[in-house]
């Protein structure tokens, strides 16, 4: 981890290629929806923010110079996850051979996020980006009185 910047509502964090990395961003994600009242997120956060990060690190081939960035966002009741990296390549979900240890992280990403998808960024490469909010509760005519 090279850099930390937390504001009211956000947390840009800045990590090396390593995989090692991912345990670290989930121990700072966690730490932020805590922070935030948003720890009911942390389940689908956590996972969306590891299966972004991992394929950053594995599929970004970026330099040593260069580093993988997260940026996590709180607004009303809803988070966004953003991981930038310098590659151009874009994620590309993909069916899976059944019997493959991997390809199903973008599946899982798609099934956990509100929304998700990839964008241009100032500079080289691409964000990829997911976004979650509090999921609605409603009240019984019982519950209202």
């Amino acid at each position: 981890m090279a850099s930390n910047q937390q504001r009211d509502c956000s947390v840009v964090l800045r990590w090396s290629p390593d995989p090692r990395c991912v345990a670290y961003a989930r121990l700072e994600l966690r730490k932020a929806l805590a922070d935030w009242g948003l720890s009911v997120l942390e389940d689908s956060a956590v996972l969306i923010l590891s299966e972004l990060l991992s394929n950053a690190g594995l599929h970004a081939r970026v330099t040593p110079e260069q580093t993988i960035e997260t940026r996590y966002f709180r607004s009303s009741g809803a988070l966004r996850i953003e991981v930038h990296d310098g590659s151009p390549d874009r994620p590309q979900p993909r069916t899976p051979d059944a019997d493959a240890p991997d390809g199903r992280g973008l599946l899982l990403v798609d099934a956990l996020a509100d929304e998700w998808g990839v964008a241009e960024r100032v500079g080289p490469g691409k964000v990829v980006w997911a976004s979650l909010s509090v999921p609605l509760v409603r009240l019984s005519g019982r519950d209202r009185s």
